[in-house]
């Protein structure tokens, strides 16, 4: 009866799915397969004794609860690990699915959530490798290895038995005296089930896992190869033409061609943090067409490491994906668990801020020319221009020199702000501890996190620099979250990794604003974590268009008053920046705003245009220039991340369909910030009180709009990120 029921379900609607898969429960009649759950519970027994033997397996011990045991972390030691890890994750699915007692949320979902820790281990640590000291023989690992996982997890999203119990659970759930958090896990575990297959037929199942597989592995190969065009270098072999860039810049430059065998020379490496800079300063106009263009092309130079291909690919697969699961587009599957919830939300916030920042980058450019003009450059500004000119403009309108910002940000003090924040917004205090648990890389430092009363709180793991086989970028990974529904606290552990290019032995890291900014913004992710209070690890991650949120607030301290005293002091003689500087960057804080707009949102308005689609694009290059042209992108500004190097969307799903989640999130930090302005106290301890409290402890045990409309008692106010961003409010920001 069961196997009919769920045969007329083909090609159906979720919500249709869901239905048929609540009417196959209602008929299943029993749980569980006596013996398939015996011999599950030996398998469980059998392969726990070998993984508790594996060093990538086995529980972490030493200090805090256990660490990562870093010293150990050797590529050949990754496939046995796995090997066994998937395998007794199997068994123990097995031994749930099959239990032949009625379903509690005990037996059954918290359950699920006791479950995979051995293998959560090892992809843990599996996953820190390829993302920060990766090599080929760990590229190689990810290629093997990463469908052989996915298939893993295929295999229990399609359990029938497992999403049988599941789905009587949340049919039952009225009855079963469940704690809010209960009632929230159980119900988004069932979502979670449905919407990635659980309630398909046999036939969906089967092609959706091998379309997860296939992803899987494109994934990897897209990362590969981006990875290899991000380790490419310029070699600069004439003092002259060094020209204009800063002492610190220059420094690092050659220790960039130092690590790469070049002794003498100067490496611009083809990543934003050594690329940036260069453009900024560089008065030779052809060498920074060639860089601007070198980095543009990543993964667009028709090679072997060319990306277009492989992202037709992806994008083929994900649409036929969301129309097995009854989502008219990949953009509508990946949105229906997000604050906005539909493409036409995100799309509409989007276009409020456009037609605003394209308007400023016409008046940015003009500016701009009217400085080439005067110095008689006889150029039309290009993109590779944008750079170097608006920091001339910086100077001239608002007497502001970046390398007189940079002078105050010394990378280690500001390290040190970031903690005096979270010391005065939570409590938070952070104790050095490098040297006494392993770490991945040398230079890794290590600090626990203790609580306002002194109680252990977490720890925190810092990888600051850029090195050959780290991805570039900035991220935060949360090595283990806080949990204590077994009955016993477990206490969380995240790490930052940023990719600040190092200057030679013994000299000051000075970093700009933008980076200081980019600190504190990983920071926040960090903290997001570690003061988490959530019971249940699957109750631990937010919506990724409200994860974004305590992030990016926590930037606004970098420029606030008391971080500046302390912490913002010139690198040479100690000073604190004085204030006749700070005005003048807050004179310029709306400054350049229309590139960095129109370079970050051009980029979410091409992601989702293309995923908002049924028809896959096949031809990547000429759908982003025609999706460009229609929304009038100034040909002066390059999208922020070209699709052929667009990390976010193609070395995984995370944020395909989703990098509008930053503007979205945005929104909420701009009327938070203002929260705590309006105070006169940026410490203010009410309005952080609520913060940690109510934003941050509560992960996604709550919904979280209603918990921003809790905290700052109504919606968050889209005109606060239009003044933050020094955009006309009102009825013109309506205009479309």
């Amino acid at each position: 009866m069961r196997k009919q029921i769920l045969a007329v379900c083909l090609a159906a609607s979720v919500p249709l799915l869901a239905a048929c898969a609540t009417t196959a429960t209602e008929n299943a009649g029993s749980f569980g397969d006596s013996a398939a759950y015996q011999t599950a519970q030996a398998e469980v027994t059998r392969l726990a004794q070998q993984a508790n033997q594996d060093p990538l397996l086995k529980p972490w011990t030493g200090p805090h609860g256990g660490v990562p045991p870093w010293d150990q972390a050797r590529p050949e030691l990754v496939a046995p690990a796995l090997e066994i890890g998937l395998a007794l994750q199997e068994a123990e699915v097995q031994a749930i699915a099959n239990n032949t007692a009625r379903p509690t949320f005990d037996n059954t979902i918290a359950a699920m959530q006791d479950a995979g820790r051995h293998l959560d281990r090892a992809t843990t640590i599996f996953g820190v490798m390829t993302d920060n000291v990766s090599n080929a023989e760990i590229q190689a690992l990810e290629a093997e290895w990463s469908p052989r996982i996915t298939a893993a997890y295929n295999r229990i999203t399609f359990n029938r038995p497992l999403f049988q119990r599941i789905d009587y659970l949340y049919q039952n759930r009225a009855t079963m005296n469940l704690t809010a958090e209960q009632n929230r896990l159980l119900e988004r575990t069932r979502d979670q089930f449905v919407r990635a297959g659980a309630a398909a037929t046999p036939e969906q199942q089967a092609r959706l896992g091998a379309i997860n597989e296939e992803l899987s592995t494109k994934f990897a190969d897209f990362g590969r190869r981006l990875l290899a065009d991000e380790s490419t270098a310029i070699m600069i072999t004439n003092r002259r033409d060094l020209a204009g860039l800063p002492p610190n810049i220059v420094a690092a430059l050659a220790a960039a061609a130092t690590e790469r065998g070049h002794e003498g020379q100067w490496a611009i490496v083809n990543t934003r943090s050594s690329v940036d800079p260069f453009l900024t300063f560089s008065t030779n106009r052809a060498l920074r067409e060639r860089v601007w263009t070198t980095f543009k092309n990543r993964g667009d130079n028709g090679d072997a490491n060319d990306t277009n291909a492989v992202i037709a690919e992806i994008l083929a697969l994900r649409a036929e994906r969301a129309q097995i699961l009854g989502f008219p587009t990949h953009a509508h599957l990946r949105m229906a668990d997000t604050m906005a919830q539909t493409p036409e939300r995100a799309q509409d916030l989007m276009m409020r801020v456009w037609p605003a920042a394209v308007a400023r980058v016409r008046e940015e450019v003009a500016d701009m020319q009217a400085i080439a003009n005067r110095q008689g450059a006889r150029i039309t500004i290009e993109p590779w221009d944008y750079n170097f000119y608006a920091e001339q403009v910086r100077r001239d309108r608002y007497n502001l020199d970046q390398n007189e910002v940079r002078q105050y940000f010394e990378l280690n003090n500001m390290v040190n702000g970031a903690f005096h924040m979270a010391n005065q917004l939570y409590g938070l205090s952070f104790v050095e501890i490098t040297g006494t648990v392993p770490v991945f890389e040398p230079n890794v430092r290590v600090f626990q996190v203790n609580d306002r009363d002194g109680s252990y709180q977490g720890l925190f793991y810092l990888d600051n620099f850029a090195r050959t086989g780290k991805r570039s970028g900035a991220w935060m990974n949360t090595y283990r979250s806080h949990e204590n529904f077994m009955g016993q606290e477990i206490t969380p552990i995240a790490s930052n990794n940023n990719n600040f290019v190092r200057g030679a032995p013994g000299e000051p890291i000075l970093i700009s604003l933008d980076d200081a900014e980019t600190l504190f913004h990983e920071f926040g992710h960090a903290i997001h974590y570690l003061v988490s209070t959530v019971n249940y690890p699957g109750l631990g991650n937010t919506p990724r268009d409200y994860v974004e949120y305590p992030s990016q607030v926590h930037e606004h301290w970098v420029l606030s008053r008391p971080i500046l005293d302390q912490f913002a002091r010139h690198y040479q003689t100690g000073a604190p920046m004085p204030q006749a500087l700070v005005d003048r960057i807050n004179n310029a804080s709306t400054f350049n705003q229309g590139y960095a707009t129109v370079e970050y949102l051009s980029s979410a308005l091409v992601d989702m245009n293309l995923h908002h689609r049924a028809e896959p694009v096949t031809d990547v290059d000429a759908f982003e220039r025609e999706t460009l042209t229609a929304i009038g992108m100034p040909r002066e500004v390059a999208m922020r991340h070209r699709l052929p190097q667009f990390g976010h969307l193609f070395s995984s799903d995370a944020y395909s369909a989703g990098y509008y989640s930053y503007l979205w999130s945005e929104t909420m930090d701009a009327d938070t910030w203002e929260m705590f302005e309006a105070t006169g106290n940026v410490f203010d301890p009410t309005v952080a009180a609520g913060m940690r409290d109510i934003i941050l402890a509560p992960g996604n045990t709550t919904d979280r709009a209603e918990a921003y409309r809790q905290f700052r008692g109504r919606d968050p106010d889209v005109n606060a990120l239009l003044r933050t961003r020094g955009f006309p409010t009102g009825e013109t920001s309506e205009q479309r």
